[in-house]
């Protein structure tokens, strides 16, 4: 049984915090149990699909609690070991100063200013929303009910603040603009959503705590699939070259049926670029849109995917590093 496994783990993992003395064993024993792609806690989530669906909520509802209990304990321990050892998170004292100089506009932002003017001579608005969201706008609404092995992917930063049953924490996307404007603008509908989101990723060349999105959506009578490629394919030569190829992959979204993965082919590799499909009957009549009557479909982009793919940056770090040696390039 699942839940006999969960409590094995637990134990497991009990023993093996009581033996961490420093920095490097911790983050092994991290990677261990809540690492993204081989932690034991995620393929506790992946088991989720092999149970009945009366016993799922109750299981994925164990998993997170669990998941909950490692990660407090991790940053007890970490806590503990630095004030252990006296060092303190960012004291560097030897790092030398710069000379304060004009500034001229990061390369995320003129990624971003290029994207969105693109999409904006396509016909496209923008709206903004919140960082700070509530669960509901995050998850729920979006077709990820609380015990959707989805959210697992979207790790966040919650707030120690309710209201009434609803959480509060940073966006994991900007995906929950798209429920507010469909809840104050009727269709037809043909937004972008440009902004910052947030995820609890450990810092490294591909993942950042804090990273750039944008995201789009299309409502209106009889939008098909066609339509959703014509468009990102326009795009992507718009923003890469004419002779740019691309390839749409199945892929799964909790908030669009059919989804697909989109890759560009760039010096003989494909790289993936963005995340497409079309918007979820389920999505629509949340907000009040008839299915029967209204279609669309929705995208989103890193921008700092985007950047590394364009301009060949080979690590994510470099964005936040505030390195001139780097920036001065662009």
């Amino acid at each position: 049984m699942l839940d006999d496994v969960i409590e094995k783990l637990r134990k497991e993992f009990i023993e093996k915090l009581k033996g961490i003395k420093d920095e490097p064993s911790l983050l092994n024993l991290k990677g261990e149990f809540v690492g993204r792609k081989r932690g034991k806690i995620k393929s506790l989530f992946k088991e989720l699909g092999k149970v009945s669906s009366e016993e799922r909520g109750k299981l994925g509802q164990a998993i997170n609690s669990f998941k909950s209990f490692v990660e407090k304990s991790l940053s007890e321990k970490e806590r503990e070991i630095k004030q252990k050892t006296g060092k303190k998170k960012g004291e560097d004292y030897t790092y030398p100063g710069y000379r304060i100089e004009i500034g001229k506009k990061h390369l995320l932002k003129q990624v971003l200013d290029e994207v969105i003017d693109i999409f904006l001579k396509m016909g496209y608005h923008i709206e903004t929303g919140p960082e700070v969201e509530t669960d509901y706008f995050n998850f729920t609404a979006l077709n990820i009910p609380e015990e959707h092995p989805a959210r697992d992917e979207h790790d966040t930063f919650y707030l120690d603040f309710e209201k009434g049953k609803d959480k509060f924490l940073l966006r994991t996307h900007t995906s929950p603009v798209q429920i507010r404007t469909m809840l104050k603008k009727r269709p037809p509908l043909k937004i972008i959503v440009p902004g910052k989101v947030f995820r609890k990723d450990e810092p490294d060349d591909t993942h950042s705590p804090v990273f750039h999105q944008l995201e789009g959506l299309v409502v209106g009578k009889s939008i098909s699939f066609a339509d959703l490629k014509g468009t990102l394919i326009t795009f992507l030569k718009a923003l890469f070259g004419d002779e740019i190829k691309v390839r749409f992959r199945p892929s799964f979204f909790p908030f669009t049926e059919p989804s697909a993965e989109v890759d560009v082919l760039l010096d003989g590799d494909w790289l993936e670029i963005l995340g497409c499909g079309m918007v979820d009957p389920a999505v629509f009549s949340e907000v009040g849109v008839d299915p029967e009557e209204f279609t669309g479909f929705a995208f989103g982009l890193g921008i700092d995917r985007i950047a590394m793919v364009k301009y060949g940056v080979k690590s994510l770090r470099y964005f936040y590093d505030n390195d001139l040696r780097f920036l001065r390039q662009f």
